[in-house]
């Protein structure tokens, strides 16, 4: 398997760059805590009963094209305050 390999290269590491290994290795502990905290949030469901990415495809951008109408005379000045233009 592979742990023999990896020992077998640590015995014929220099003991100065020891350290940096075991930083190394530290590091790429972390990253992997840290990528596995991330897609558990992700497999989490929301009030709906959807994950992050279900929500994304079902109301991503645009889901609500033609939801929404504005009149035609939105920006023009309201009447109400005519008297104080």
């Amino acid at each position: 398997m592979i742990q023999p390999a990896i020992l077998q290269k640590l015995e014929a590491l220099p003991p100065s760059l020891q350290p940096d290994l075991l930083k190394y290795i530290d590091f790429l502990l972390y990253k992997h805590a840290k990528e596995e905290s991330v897609h558990s949030i992700k497999s989490q469901k929301n009030w709906q009963g959807l994950t992050a990415e279900e929500a994304e495809k079902r109301y991503g951008y645009g889901s609500m094209k033609g939801q929404i109408i504005m009149s035609d005379d939105f920006d023009e000045p309201l009447e109400d305050l005519a008297e104080y233009m």
